[in-house]
């Protein structure tokens, strides 16, 4: 378990919240959803830093963070599966990708990571830039 805090969406309206919050599968309230998803993202991937939580937020809040939730959604509308087994399945098959050459090229993000891993630490290097303009 994470050390730091579940850090809430910045964007509620997109991402991962809003295609959670429009599910006809969702059993809970999106806000407990976004902390499920949350935790489980920062347990995946070993996430010890506020940093990194920052880059769950950010991931989930962006547009690859929908495709996340679509996947998750799938999971439980063609699997038949609860929330939790629907993010945990989701989470093993986008950590089983690996990040490819030409995203190396276009965002930036090594080669050959877990694609999850790569993506939060994507976003959680971009916030850190952010903020230290």
């Amino acid at each position: 378990m994470t050390k730091h805090p579940i850090l809430p969406s910045r964007n509620e309206d997109y991402g991962f919240f809003r295609t959670l919050t429009v599910c006809p599968q969702r059993d809970r309230r999106s806000s407990e959803v976004w902390s499920l998803a949350s935790r489980l993202i920062a347990e995946a991937i070993h996430a010890d830093s506020e940093d990194e939580m920052i880059g769950i937020r950010d991931f989930l809040d962006s547009r690859i963070g929908r495709h996340f939730a679509d996947d998750v959604v799938g999971n439980m509308t063609g699997g038949g599966i609860g929330l939790e087994a629907a993010i945990g399945s989701a989470i093993r098959r986008w950590q089983g990708w690996r990040i490819d050459r030409q995203t190396e090229r276009e965002h930036g993000i090594p080669a050959g990571l877990p694609y999850l891993t790569g993506w939060v630490q994507h976003f959680a290097v971009t916030a850190a830039m952010d903020d230290a303009h």
